[in-house]
């Protein structure tokens, strides 16, 4: 257990710590905070905040965390519970537009029109960009209820005025549109699932990175369930084996990475 404390202390890039999800001052830049899983909070210089897959009461969920009183964007990648989560409360309580494909918008009872790839909006100076995803997506009201068609995944592409370029990948395996995604809009950090099993495993991933032309790479859907085996270490040695420039950032829950 000790060795493996110590392992992943290496791979540990510098972090800073959000406190109660309050936004960043003027000239600090863009914060993009992990609340485990495949759930981040982006928060900009002009003050935009966004929430992504907020499934927040999964196990790696930091504790006590408190998203800001307002919300501009929550954005949903597929119908899946762990991405889903509590969206459409966060959404309503927090005054947000919801983001998610029309088919999965409809189901969760959202007055408003969906979107799909291809579909971009601006919120202040934070542009999110639709984009594909290959996996599945269905969506269920109650636990034991039959899941019905939520139309199909996507990721997010998210450009930040002056500041960096972000790219949310939902749940995915790996696809040679990734390529194009990142010849599109220069991706300076993507948030990658790692575990394999119903996403890319490291070895996938790493090659991913490769196809965006990412600078760093934070991993995500990994480790939450037992079957979700891989690891950032592993993702580390895949890269390192392809000679892949994109460096691995190991985010703790609750703490910002400031790209």
């Amino acid at each position: 257990m000790r060795l493996l404390v110590t392992a992943l202390a290496l791979l540990l890039l510098p972090v800073t710590a959000l406190a109660q999800g309050q936004a960043p001052k003027a000239g600090e830049g863009t914060r993009v905070t992990w609340l485990g899983h495949a759930a981040f909070l982006v928060q900009t210089p002009a003050g935009a905040n966004l929430l992504i897959d907020p499934w927040l009461q999964n196990p790696k969920a930091p504790k006590n965390f408190q998203l800001p009183q307002t919300l501009d964007a929550v954005l949903v990648s597929h119908g899946h519970a762990d991405h889903v989560g509590d969206a459409v409360n966060l959404a309503r309580t927090g005054g947000a537009k919801l983001v998610a494909v029309n088919e999965l918008v409809q189901l969760l009872g959202w007055d408003q029109m969906g979107a799909n790839v291809g579909g971009r909006f601006t919120i202040k100076d934070a542009t999110v960009h639709i984009v594909e995803a290959v996996h599945s997506s269905s969506y269920a009201a109650k636990e034991g209820q039959p899941a019905q068609y939520a139309g199909g995944p996507v990721g997010f592409v998210i450009e930040i005025a002056n500041g960096p370029t972000l790219y949310h990948a939902g749940d995915t395996g790996l696809f040679q549109g990734m390529e194009l995604i990142g010849r599109q809009h220069r991706i300076d950090v993507a948030l990658l699932p790692i575990g394999g099993n119903f996403t890319m495993g490291p070895d996938d991933a790493a090659v991913a990175a490769g196809l965006l032309g990412a600078k760093t790479v934070v991993p995500m859907h990994f480790g939450t369930f037992p079957v979700l085996t891989g690891t950032p270490e592993q993702l580390r040695d895949a890269l390192g084996r392809q000679k892949g420039k994109a460096k691995v950032q190991l985010l703790e829950p609750g703490k910002a990475l400031r790209p």
